[in-house]
């Protein structure tokens, strides 16, 4: 590994402690060096706060070292007012004469820009160091400028034998899941700024879709209800956490609860996704986590409408019951089995060529 790699490699061992608080901005971390030694670091700790390269400087005590010192950056620092200043003109001011990046940000309004103002004021800039698992550790954010959408992660648990529970209309849901595997999906809802699931799943379940198990924010819970006909007394209605009902334009008679919103949908065009998604995105929401029903994670995949799928396998079997979404086949996956229970992490193969092209 050569210096600048290694440099780079802390700077998204910094990057990813804002996986909580950063979206829907992408994650980014900053060193400082003079010398070989680093005297300065930071990363983008919450949305709306200091960059990374600001917190980077911030942290330095000798500032008479910046003109002599080097910065590395994760992702190409800012050229515009957004809702803080341009890090390229304060990376200028400071007198920082060398730079390095790992990728160039996707954002329009960046995309190069950062880079070039750097270079018109004589800093020297080299880009593209550990560039692959730069972009990959900000996939959410890329998929979300290059598609117009969230990135949709798709997640379930099912019997060794294929199955998400037994057929039931009422009575307690059949538990798949682990301590431990419970800890990762709690993980993994502090992660995406919202969840989603259907009517029927929110009748039977009764799931509450919070972070508990782990310190992370709560995502937005989403429901599908059509007909207007969930009852109050479900716990996603409960104010622990912000709750969206999506509803037909041809519902109006819908009941008023506390700290719970409504968005009208039109069901009369075929599928709801694409709208769903395109709301959810103008609301600055980045990621959404799917976790049921069966029919609404089909839907994902049979549309296509999927970055990444979390599938945990259990050692249990059932027999008999609702069958699991048909996983898709030949795109990339992980596979961990831990204490009997197997994962399955799949990404879209067409999102993976998305956030490592250029453009």
């Amino acid at each position: 590994m050569s210096e600048d790699e290694k440099w780079m490699a802390r700077c998204l061992q910094l990057a990813s402690c804002g996986r909580y608080g950063a979206p829907p901005n992408p994650m980014v971390g900053a060193v400082i060096t003079y010398e070989g030694k680093a005297i300065g670091e930071g990363y983008h700790r919450h949305c709306g706060q200091g960059h990374a390269e600001v917190n980077a400087l911030a942290s330095v005590r000798r500032t008479d070292l910046l003109a002599k010192s080097k910065m590395y950056v994760s992702l190409e620092p800012c050229s515009h007012y957004g809702r803080t200043p341009p890090c390229a003109q304060l990376i200028i001011d400071k007198g920082i004469p060398e730079v390095v990046v790992g990728c160039i940000d996707p954002f329009a309004r960046v995309h190069g820009h950062g880079i070039q103002m750097l270079r018109d004021a004589g800093v020297k800039v080299t880009v593209g160091v550990m560039e692959r698992e730069c972009r990959l550790l900000n996939r959410r954010f890329i998929i979300e400028q290059k598609l117009d959408r969230p990135y949709v992660l798709l997640k379930w648990a099912e019997s060794c034998d294929g199955y998400l529970d037994l057929l039931r209309e009422g009575g307690r849901p059949t538990h798949l899941s682990t301590p431990q595997s419970q800890l990762r999906v709690h993980r993994l809802r502090a992660e995406c700024q919202a969840i989603l699931v259907g009517r029927r799943t929110a009748m039977l379940d009764n799931p509450q879709l919070t972070v508990r198990l782990v310190d992370g924010p709560q995502p937005l819970r989403i429901v599908l209800d059509r007909r207007g006909i969930l009852p109050g007394t479900l716990r996603l209605f409960d104010t622990s956490a912000p709750t969206l009902v999506c509803g037909a334009t041809d519902n109006p008679h819908r009941p008023h609860r506390e700290g719970c919103e409504y968005l009208e949908m039109d069901y009369s065009h075929g599928s709801i996704l694409p709208q769903l998604l395109s709301y959810l995105k103008s609301r600055g929401i980045q990621s959404l986590l799917v976790e049921g029903g069966r029919n609404l994670l089909q839907s994902f995949i049979t549309e296509g409408i999927w970055d990444e799928i979390h599938r945990e396998i259990s050692s249990r079997a059932l027999g008999n019951g609702l069958p699991a979404p048909q996983a898709p086949v030949g795109d990339r996956g992980e596979i961990e089995t831990v204490l009997g229970t197997t994962f399955c992490h799949y990404y879209n193969r067409e999102s993976e060529r998305l956030v490592l092209e250029d453009q």
